[in-house]
């Protein structure tokens, strides 16, 4: 198979880059999205959470390999005169954490969340009057569009909760964690560290992670299985890394993934299997909200 030509928008601006779906990974995509759009993003990393595609007029998740190896099925699976659509190789990088381009600064129509397409026309007036009768109808219409666009950003979120399982970290039982393929390691949080003593309880700021990534040496993590069938489960020793995640205590990395070979289902997502020993393990999807009801998304 030759290198496919992806077409790729931002909020503010359209490139194409050449990717192999054969022969090329999803790190070797964030690498090549990160390098052209590092000024755009400050020279941050493209990350899980930040890609989305377009298949069957649905707006997708391109967060991890499970993710990457279904876009390219579906990219594989296109037939000749299918694959000619600009909209099968299109992708959409945005870095959720940031601020999407309010007029009148310059905003990209191809984005999907600024693609006329994909609005609702506001409400027309009636032609039969030259007044307009209610002033703040304009208004209305204006901020329709932001609104709506904010809407559909908030219900493609909530349809897509992040996976969590509950488990054992060194000494402490009962942890709800994040398992998250995106990430490299494990880590804990500082709070989290500082409870129950990972770290010294007079830890100050310029040390333990506020001056870079600390590993904080192996820990013995164990998953809770799905069902008391399962085998006795399994525990694994792996390096543990400080972090300053806010919303969960321990997150499961690109690591912990490779340890124990770890399957997951793009049907089911609650289905995580380790494949070292077969155990089938307990997992919950969450979708995080901060106090006033905004969904906050974990990257």
């Amino acid at each position: 198979m030759s290198p496919s030509v992806l077409n790729v928008h931002t909020p503010i601006s359209s490139f194409a880059i050449v990717h192999s779906l054969k022969d090329d990974s999803m790190h070797q995509l964030c690498d090549k999205l990160s390098r052209k759009c590092r000024a755009e993003f400050h020279g941050q990393r493209v990350q899980s959470g930040w890609i989305k595609y377009v298949w069957g007029d649905t707006i997708w998740n391109l967060d991890d390999d499970s993710d990457y190896t279904i876009f390219t099925w579906r990219q594989n699976s296109l037939t000749s005169a299918q694959a000619t659509s600009v909209m099968s190789t299109t992708l959409f990088v945005h870095d959720p954490a940031g601020p999407l381009p309010e007029p009148p600064a310059y905003r990209n129509s191809s984005f999907y969340m600024f693609d006329p397409s994909r609005s609702v026309s506001p409400r027309s007036h009636s032609r039969g009057s030259c007044k307009d009768k209610n002033p703040a109808q304009k208004i209305v219409g204006r901020e329709s569009r932001p609104a709506m666009h904010r809407k559909e950003f908030e219900k493609f979120h909530s349809e897509n909760g992040v996976r969590t399982v509950m488990g054992t970290i060194g000494p402490v039982e009962n942890v709800r964690m994040l398992l998250k393929s995106g990430h490299r390691h494990v880590y804990i949080s500082r709070k989290f560290a500082l409870k129950h003593g990972f770290i010294p309880a007079d830890a100050a700021p310029g040390h333990y992670g506020y001056g870079g990534l600390v590993n904080l040496g192996k820990w013995p993590v164990t998953l809770l299985p799905a069902t008391s069938l399962s085998p006795g489960p399994e525990t694994v020793s792996i390096p543990v890394y400080l972090s300053e995640e806010p919303h969960f205590d321990v997150v499961l990395g690109r690591s912990f993934f490779e340890r124990r070979q770890i399957r997951t289902s793009s049907i089911d997502p609650t289905e995580v299997v380790c494949m070292d020993t077969g155990e089938k393990i307990a997992c919950e999807l969450v979708v995080l909200k901060d106090g006033r009801g905004d969904i906050v998304i974990v990257t």
